[in-house]
């Protein structure tokens, strides 16, 4: 049978991948991923020594929930490329709206704040390293995404290994959100999204090779 007529057999028969059985793979690979990120974490790095206290700023939590939003539109991302014959409309407006609010907010921040100043929240005091780390603490959730995947019936290989690449580094920003002090919407529309965009580039590179069925 010609990769063609496969497609369109699993597009359109009863026996295209199930729903249900894809998401508790997803999910499974999503626990797995956070579980290798934050002990890779605690190996590596450690949680920042005042985190009781930073629990206590919005800003903490708006951090948290910038790469919370971007797991979740990377997710609908994955479900999309997972299953052939499924159409990507959507799929960018839902991947950037979290990017241009915080760039928004960002902007807010910047004009608010003294010339002096500007310069100190947008690059803060570990714009060399954080987004190696986020790259790094993404490898766990990259392979446990590769492997469920794969597993699916993914046609648009490079888009695939974008898209589970934006979930591995989510949740590696995530987790590295507990480590990092950076707290200023400058630096998390840069330097946050730059460490997130690494896992998605190795995927979109890697995607024909490793997600080839």
């Amino acid at each position: 049978m010609r990769t063609d007529e496969l497609i369109t057999m699993l597009a359109t028969s009863s026996g295209a991948v199930d729903s249900s059985s894809a998401s508790k793979r997803v999910g499974m690979a999503i626990g797995w991923g956070a579980f290798g990120a934050a002990l890779l974490m605690a190996v590596m790095l450690g949680v920042r020594p005042d985190l009781g206290q930073a629990v206590s700023r919005p800003m903490f939590w708006v951090k948290i929930a910038y790469a919370i939003t971007l797991l979740l539109a990377s997710l609908f991302a994955v479900s999309r490329l997972s299953r052939p014959g499924l159409t990507l409309s959507g799929i960018a407006p839902v991947l950037l709206a979290p990017v241009i609010a915080m760039w928004i907010l960002g902007a807010v921040e910047l004009a608010g704040a003294d010339p002096a100043e500007r310069y100190r929240l947008w690059m803060g005091r570990t714009w060399r390293s954080c987004p190696e780390l986020i790259a790094i603490l993404s490898v766990p959730a990259f392979v446990a995404m590769l492997w469920a995947v794969r597993g699916l019936a993914p046609t648009r290989l490079r888009l695939a290994g974008a898209a589970l690449g934006l979930v591995a580094s989510s949740i590696g920003a995530v987790v590295y959100s507990f480590h990092c002090p950076e707290m200023s919407a400058p630096f998390l529309g840069c330097w946050y999204l730059l460490g997130m965009l690494i896992p998605p580039a190795v995927g979109a590179t890697l995607g024909p090779w490793l997600l080839r069925w």
